[in-house]
């Protein structure tokens, strides 16, 4: 018999995962029955509602609808709800979490930005257990790569992404396979940081103060700059004054 599953996601990573389950449903031993998206009629090709009416499963509105739902796994690939306890206690077996960023490095949000504002030199993508915390369950699955010299945050997303793609390529079907033994992020802490950031953060972080060393001003704007939301910016007088990067 297969294996039941939920899917949650959003944006192109959503997308692609979700795809990929979909392929190789016979190979996992796995049947996926739902779908929670905010990402319908949006995405054009990458729409996730209508890649799952094309496979006719069905496209929840709401984390509520899941009480009517049997299911042995849960996987959430970039949703935007918080899930609670009662939402992960329907998954039988395991409830999974794609977080693109390395554990316990960096839970919570805005993790791009805030590696290149720590002046990292590495980052990654992580398969984890979902539990109550934020981003805090066993790790499953990891891949990590250098972060290039004066990598812009858009620059370091497309490696993430690229990243994130070949790790669930790699390591979801023996996740669902149960052949993968789970690795506490608390056994993690002694060779590894340990930080989180919440969404709010990203406003302070894009406020630059221009008595800052230039160092420092240059990571803040290379790290926030990321087309589509607001850039940057420094007050002189009161003024709020936007900084954008000319290339040369």
């Amino acid at each position: 018999m297969k294996n039941k599953l939920v899917f949650l996601g959003s944006k192109p990573i959503g997308f692609f995962c979700l795809h990929h389950l979909l392929k190789n449903q016979d190979h996992y031993n796995i049947e996926v029955v739902a779908v929670l998206t905010n990402n319908t009629n949006r995405l054009g090709k990458a729409d996730l509602g209508v890649l799952a009416s094309e496979y006719n499963i069905p496209v929840f509105d709401s984390l509520g609808e899941l009480s009517a739902v049997e299911c042995d796994f849960m996987l959430s690939v970039q949703y935007h709800q918080i899930l609670k306890k009662r939402h992960l206690d329907v998954a039988q077996k395991m409830a999974i979490n794609l977080h693109m960023a390395p554990l316990p490095e960096y839970r919570g949000c805005n993790q791009f930005t805030f590696a290149i504002i720590d002046g990292k030199k590495e980052f990654g993508t992580t398969l984890h257990i979902m539990n109550e915390g934020i981003d805090s369950g066993d790790i499953l699955a990891e891949k990590r790569f250098p972060i290039p010299e004066n990598c812009f945050v858009k620059d370091l997303y497309e490696l993430t992404l690229e990243a994130s793609c070949q790790m669930f390529e790699q390591k979801i079907g023996a996740i669902l396979l149960e052949k993968i033994n789970p690795i506490s992020q608390e056994e993690l802490m002694d060779v590894r940081t340990c930080s989180i950031h919440y969404r709010k953060e990203i406003t302070e972080a894009k406020k630059i103060d221009l008595n800052w060393t230039q160092d420092k001003i240059w990571k803040h704007v290379r790290a926030t700059s990321m087309p589509g939301f607001p850039p940057p910016y420094a007050e002189i007088n009161g003024i709020k004054l936007n900084l954008s990067i000319e290339n040369k």
